[in-house]
C-alpha cells in the first residue's frame, strides 16, 4: 500500500532516509524533513507492507531550469529508498507513480529525476523505469 506522508510519519520518514543518505542523524533528517512536509510543493510517499514500512519517495516541484525539460513547474523526483528485502518487486515503481500522480495533480505536464553516475544502482533504476 503507497500513502502519502503525513506529520506522525516524520519518526519512520526519518529512519528510512538515514538509510538512503547515511551520514545524517535521525534528529536532523526529522527536522529537515518536517520543513517539506509543511510545503505545498513537495511531497513524501510511504510504502508499506501490512504496518512495515517498506520505502519511501520524496518529490517536489521545481520552477529552475531542470535539464530535459521544457515546462515549468516540473515534478522531479528528489529520493527514492526501498529496504533491501523487498526490491524487486515494483515497490519503487508504484511510489515513482504516487510522485508521477502527485506532480500531474500539481499541474506539471513533465517528471525529471537525476542521478550520479557512479551510483550504478541508481542508474539502473533510472534507466528501467524510464528516466
Amino acid at each position: 500500500m503507497i500513502q502519502k506522508a503525513e506529520s506522525n510519519d516524520l519518526p519512520v520518514l526519518a529512519e528510512l532516509a538515514c538509510r538512503l543518505w547515511p551520514g545524517h542523524r535521525a534528529a536532523e533528517m526529522e527536522a529537515e524533513i518536517w520543513e517539506i512536509l509543511t510545503r505545498d510543493d513537495a511531497a513524501f510517499f510511504l510504502a508499506y507492507e501490512g504496518k512495515m514500512p517498506m520505502g519511501f519517495a520524496q518529490c517536489q516541484l521545481r520552477y529552475d531550469y531542470v535539464e530535459g525539460t521544457k515546462s515549468s513547474p516540473v515534478g522531479y523526483l528528489e529520493g527514492i529508498y526501498v529496504v533491501q528485502e523487498y526490491r524487486k518487486q515494483g515497490t519503487a515503481r508504484e511510489l515513482l507513480a504516487a510522485c508521477e500522480s502527485w506532480a500531474k495533480e500539481k499541474g506539471c505536464a513533465e517528471f525529471a529525476s537525476d542521478c550520479e553516475l557512479d551510483n550504478v544502482q541508481s542508474l539502473r533504476f533510472h534507466l528501467n523505469v524510464g528516466f
